[in-house]
């Protein structure tokens, strides 16, 4: 009926996903759940996936759909610009909030706690993957194979975090090696995407110029790789000064929040355009390398967190069940795929980072606890998958009827990870805020 293609047409669709995003969001919380899943179930809801293909009209659909909606956008739309931009504030944002200090402190058992949560996943993944050909993976996908795998290695603490926080447990040596792992655990697998999707490209995307074409072969991949790596970290270093020096000058104004976030989006475009590597990278390590300036990156975050929470993220996040999700034709075997991806997720957190605890010295009680706090996906997991299931991989790109997985993931690790810790921990006495004992 209206087109969603127009300044004010756009604005109708911002103002039915916030709406939506937000009281769906608000249900979730409710429920314990992150409000992320709430945000997709949401765009799930008002675009096409349900009421579209199965009821012959939604609120927000795509011109060339086939049936009836209030709002229509064409497949290049504003809406993937907002979703890009809400993608990076995250990443930065979550680069930001990089403690070194704290990974330094809990040293070599939260960086090898956090590469068992990688490898065991990635491995487990990448495996089962192999299995199922005839949906797209197998053998002569392996690329696929490997972004699989990949997406399993992504952990969200943030759900460890609060139940960690309600036992009194979060201050305790093994609650901190818990939230460092899984810092580095995200480090490990952006660098790790990044690697592998600069490598998918080689030969899957048609070379504009010598300068693409050599950044397309395998060799070329990983020297850019590390290119961009050397760079980020020189000039993060004079960035860091000068923060440091704007900070000492003018603290907590609003210039600082401003020149980071530019500087988020130039990492972003000199990460992909220049050196080919995931704008996501660029945009963590932004944040990364402005994260040592402890005062004003924590400002920086407050501020960033306003606007990436109050509508990039949401419209992130709507977008995936918008144009993403797609329940029409759904193969039964990306399902049975998606149930077994998901086992192998949760399963190889649980054994990678579990084992780890036990080689050091960690009862088994505890180690499982390692395990099951590293357990929990969120936002990074769905991060990944929009990047694996772009069009830039060209031939290699994982359909996106594979996000579906992501969600599972998401959905079950949300439930399980707070259930199993508060199992684990048992009926144990936590400190009071008066100083007293209570019991759980």
């Amino acid at each position: 009926m209206f087109s969603g293609d127009s300044a004010l047409g756009f604005c109708a669709v911002l103002a039915i996903i916030l709406f939506s995003t937000k009281m769906l969001g608000l249900v979730f919380r409710h429920f314990g759940l992150p409000q992320v899943l709430g945000y997709i179930i949401a765009g799930i809801l008002i675009g096409p996936s349900i009421f579209g293909d199965f009821c012959g009209g939604s609120l927000i659909g795509f011109s060339d759909g086939g049936y009836f909606s209030l709002i229509s956008l064409s497949r290049e739309n504003a809406l993937s610009i907002f979703s890009k931009v809400g993608v990076l504030l995250l990443m930065f944002s979550a680069g930001l909030e990089t403690n070194l200090e704290e990974i330094k402190r809990t040293g070599l058992t939260a960086v090898l706690v956090a590469v068992a949560g990688v490898a065991v996943p990635l491995i487990l993944g990448f495996l089962v993957s192999l299995l199922f050909g005839n949906i797209g993976l197998g053998t002569e996908n392996i690329y696929r194979c490997i972004f699989i795998g990949t997406i399993l290695t992504a952990t969200s603490v943030a759900i460890t975090i609060s139940v960690l926080k309600e036992l009194g447990k979060v201050t305790t040596h093994l609650g901190t090696t818990i939230v460092s792992a899984a810092i580095i655990d995200d480090v490990i697998g952006i660098v790790l995407l990044s690697v592998v999707t600069g490598v998918a490209k080689s030969g899957a995307v048609e070379a504009e110029n010598a300068f693409d074409a050599f950044k397309m072969t395998i060799y070329g991949t990983i020297i850019m790789i590390i290119a961009f790596f050397i760079f980020a970290l020189l000039a993060g270093w004079g960035l860091s000064k000068c923060f440091k020096w704007l900070d000492k000058r003018w603290p907590m104004s609003h210039r600082i929040p401003i020149f980071s976030i530019a500087v988020c989006f130039a990492y972003s475009f000199i990460a992909e355009e220049i050196f080919g590597v995931a704008d996501i990278t660029g945009a963590f390590l932004a944040g990364a390398v402005l994260s040592t300036d402890h005062r004003a990156s924590e400002y920086t975050d407050k501020k960033v967190e306003v606007n990436t929470y109050t509508i990039f993220a949401p419209v992130f996040f709507a977008n995936i069940g918008i144009s993403s999700i797609s329940f029409a034709g759904m193969n039964p075997a990306v399902l049975l795929f998606a149930f077994l991806a998901v086992l192998m997720g949760l399963i190889g957190k649980i054994i990678g980072c579990g084992a780890v605890c036990k080689a050091f010295k960690y009862s088994w009680r505890e180690s499982a606890i390692g395990g099951v706090g590293m357990m929990a996906r969120g936002e990074v997991a769905l991060i990944v998958t929009s990047t694996v299931t772009s069009a830039a991989l060209g031939a290699n790109a994982l359909p996106s009827e594979f996000m579906i997985m992501t969600v599972f993931l998401i959905l079950l690790s949300s439930i399980l990870t707070p259930i199993l810790l508060k199992v684990l921990y048992g009926k144990e006495k936590v400190p009071a805020p008066s100083g007293e004992q209570i019991t759980q």
